[in-house]
């Protein structure tokens, strides 16, 4: 074989021995392999699963407590002594107020004997215990207990005195020309009254309504006028303005039925009678 023919087998062989020797430049690299997490375990102070932290940027502001419940939870400090002591003279000075209008009612009639005492003695007892507390020690807060209002109330009202009967008789009769309510005034009273009025109409004297106890518990209002005799009982003794209603009452009877008395009718429903509102409102 000639030389010409040879040259490219020897040099394609040569070629190829040299590409087993080195590989190609041009080759791409192979892939290297991830590692293993438990071959290879991180390095301390990492964690592949932990994110990445954020950007540091504003920090966001603190959370402030709530003022207004701070305050309330707050525990309430005791007032000034000073203070305690001008609102217990406040006190006293109410108090004092209290049984001087007391005073005032009793003179105006308003309520009886019996209301006036029990009233008044309450709101004396009270400035009484006020004022030993106070002695005692003047920075105490006892005493506004005791100024707290009640009782009068019910001392107003167990005290008053309620209508329960009355009658209207001719002056020269004891049979009553009407009568409503019970218990009646007893006849024997009912005779000395009565005489008692006649006795005084002899003299020409002004007769107004004036008021006895009858016994513990019952009190008779009796006024006389020209023709007839109104007596009212009461369950107490009875103020100066329930004895003035049961004279302004009869008075009017006298006055709205002056026709018949004067003609002497003795038919009780003939007449008209005022005297009924004596109980309105009674229990």
């Amino acid at each position: 074989m000639s030389q010409s023919a040879e040259e490219p087998k020897s040099l394609l062989r040569r070629l190829m021995r040299r590409g087993e020797d080195s590989p190609s430049s041009d080759a791409a690299p192979l892939p290297t392999p991830a590692p293993d997490s438990e071959s290879n375990p991180p390095p301390p102070g990492t964690s592949p699963i932990r994110p990445n932290p954020p950007e540091s940027g504003t920090p966001p502001e603190p959370l402030l407590p709530n003022v207004r419940a701070t305050q309330s939870a707050q525990p309430v400090q005791n007032a000034n002594p000073l203070e305690e002591r001008l609102r217990a003279e406040l006190a006293l000075e109410k108090l004092r107020q209290k049984t001087a209008r007391v005073a005032a009612e009793f003179a105006n009639g308003k309520i009886n004997r019996a209301q006036f005492v029990a009233m008044y003695a309450h709101y004396n007892e009270k400035r009484i215990i006020i004022e030993r507390l106070l002695e005692r020690n003047p920075d105490t807060q006892a005493w506004q207990s005791v100024a707290n209002d009640g009782q009068t109330s019910f001392l107003r009202e167990h005290y008053a005195a309620h209508v329960l009967s009355y009658a209207i008789y001719f002056h020269d009769v004891l049979t009553p020309l009407v009568a409503h309510g019970a218990p009646p005034l007893p006849q024997d009273i009912t005779f000395k009254i009565l005489t008692a009025i006649r006795l005084v109409r002899r003299s020409q004297r002004p007769l107004s309504a004036q008021r006895k106890q009858i016994d513990e518990n019952h009190w008779a209002v009796f006024m006389p006028a020209e023709f007839t005799t109104a007596i009212a009982m009461f369950s107490l003794e009875p103020s100066s303005r329930q004895v003035l209603l049961v004279q302004d009452l009869h008075r009017d009877f006298e006055r709205a039925n002056r026709t018949l008395l004067t003609r002497g009718v003795r038919a009780a429903d003939h007449y008209v009678y005022p005297h009924r509102a004596l109980f309105e409102g009674a229990p």
